[in-house]
């Protein structure tokens, strides 16, 4: 059994993650965290959910709760709060584990949890789904066998007209597995103009799109002379999502400090 603690408990994702966690018999939720703004419109993590039993309370300071959990699963909408439970567990004498889903993290930001996981054991992945960390892997396979063949890489993104950042943190993860496979470094978000010399071979392109209540869609594109391969990903609910950083928290569960991702939790990485 792993306690869990949820932060962002009142946006979609955290409800979503509190009704599966609250379903799954290996998980308890022993509290939420939201901002203080929102703090005041729920005592309990029943109450944003539903389920009078659940008697998990919510509170704006980790600090409040923090002995109460093994795992913090945080998909905060705010990096620096992220950052700041983050920092809270780094300095608790006993060790918890946090799995952040939470994306936009600037660079210096990303050292800094790069840092803190030499004392922390954390999965952070931008998308925690099975499906989209199979098709990293398929992205990355696929690069590497049409390396240097003559082939143009495009990548297309939508997602709903509330999501903050854009590309979003899947479409960055994808650029970087592409950069690595294939050792392109230019990449160039959006087209405009005239080209006089048509598409430019040495770069990748990104496309974001914004719009309605779309989930989230991602599609690499490698289109050769005569021939093109798309891979596609296509969300329809926040479910898988939710699954799977459920699946991390309970993998994550006494795992030593370290910076792990869905491929480690879901064992498609090769060794």
């Amino acid at each position: 059994m792993v306690n869990v603690i949820i932060s962002g408990i009142m946006g979609r994702m955290g409800k979503t993650i509190a009704k599966l966690a609250h379903e799954d018999k290996d998980v308890n939720i022993v509290a939420g965290i939201e901002s203080p703004d929102c703090v005041h419109f729920h005592d309990t993590v029943g109450e944003v959910i539903g389920v009078k039993e659940l008697k998990a309370p919510i509170t704006s300071d980790l600090s409040e709760v923090i002995e109460l959990g093994d795992v913090i699963i945080d998909f905060a909408n705010n990096t620096e709060a992220v950052l700041g439970h983050l920092r809270l567990i780094a300095a608790d004498k006993n060790k918890k584990s946090m799995v952040i889903g939470t994306t936009g993290f600037n660079e210096k930001e990303i050292e800094e949890i790069k840092e803190l996981a030499s004392q922390v054991p954390i999965v952070i992945a931008p998308n925690m789904s099975i499906g989209v960390n199979l098709l990293f892997k398929l992205v990355k396979e696929t690069a590497k066998v049409l390396k240097d063949k003559g082939f143009d890489i495009e990548l297309i993104e939508m997602h709903h007209r509330h999501k903050k950042d854009a590309p979003s943190g899947t479409a960055v993860k994808l650029v970087d597995i592409l950069k690595e496979e294939t050792g392109i470094s230019k990449v160039v978000y959006g087209r405009e103009g005239h080209f006089e010399h048509g598409r430019p071979s040495d770069e990748i392109a990104v496309f974001a799109l914004r719009g309605g209540d779309a989930v989230g869609e991602h599609t690499v594109i490698f289109a050769g002379l005569g021939e093109r391969i798309e891979l596609t990903h296509k969300a329809s609910s926040r479910d898988i999502f939710a699954k799977g950083a459920v699946e991390a928290s309970k993998w994550l569960k006494d795992k030593p400090p370290g910076l792990y991702d869905m491929m480690d939790v879901l064992g498609l990485k090769q060794h």
